[in-house]
């Protein structure tokens, strides 16, 4: 695996094959996902983005508050460095990652081939959303909060500080690209908000729905058989545009 990074820019790249952009949940740290990644890289050329660097030598410096338009900004950006001009790449996001995946196919509709959006928090899409946000938030308030001071020493401390406020207040408005979008939710989360929020976004946005293995952290969780079913979506989206 090698590291790139150029004009603040972080990411990984291995494997070989069509790109496909990685974009982690949370503050963007990649932590964990690397059992995924790899099983990923048998197929693709997996390119792996950390927004804020916080797994190459940024974490505990000071956060700003982040916005989402910045974070599929430099996703932009890491797609214009890997690909050549006029390509398109497959992207993937959880998450975070998955609002990023979003607003990166809303910004940019032709970069890329397919986005699969993984339980994307945007939960002010639904009829209750107000209430869910809240509950997200509450998270603030409540045992675990990051402290006034030092909290971005851990990548979960930024998420909670400076990602889960502005993040959970996206509500994407945009109609997808035939065939250019996936809205993904965990078999584990059913019934739950984040499982309905993904059956209301392929809906209001014009994409498809799919089902994976385990919950909210499936790429964590089970990441053989998510990256398999990943591989497969990829795959199937493929063959229809062809």
């Amino acid at each position: 695996m090698t590291e790139k990074a150029a004009e603040a820019l972080h990411y990984d790249v291995s494997g070989s094959g069509p790109v496909l952009l990685v974009l982690p949940g949370g503050a963007g740290h990649p932590m964990g996902l690397g059992p995924l990644t790899e099983r990923l890289a048998a197929h693709f050329t997996v390119v792996t983005y950390d927004p804020l660097g916080l797994a190459h030598g940024r974490l505990g410096l000071p956060v700003p508050g982040q916005r989402v338009a910045d974070w599929s900004e430099g996703a932009h950006r890491v797609l214009e460095e890997v690909l050549p001009a006029g390509e398109s790449a497959y992207v993937f996001g959880t998450s975070s990652g998955g609002i990023t995946a979003l607003d990166l196919l809303a910004r940019h509709p032709g970069r890329p081939a397919h986005v699969v959006a993984h339980e994307p928090p945007c939960v002010t899409v639904l009829s209750d959303g107000q209430e869910r946000r809240a509950e997200l938030i509450g998270q603030l308030d409540g045992p675990g909060r990051p402290a006034a001071e030092g909290a971005e020493a851990t990548p979960f401390g930024v998420f909670l500080a400076r990602v889960l406020r502005p993040f959970t207040s996206y509500l994407p408005s945009f109609t997808a690209p035939q065939g250019t979008l996936t809205l993904a939710a965990g078999a584990d989360s059913r019934g739950g908000p984040l499982y309905r929020t993904s059956v209301s976004l392929a809906q209001r946005l014009g994409g498809a729905f799919a089902e994976f293995p385990g919950g909210h952290l499936g790429t964590l969780d089970h990441p053989e058989a998510f990256a398999d079913l990943l591989t497969d979506t990829f795959r199937s989206s493929a063959r229809t545009s062809g």
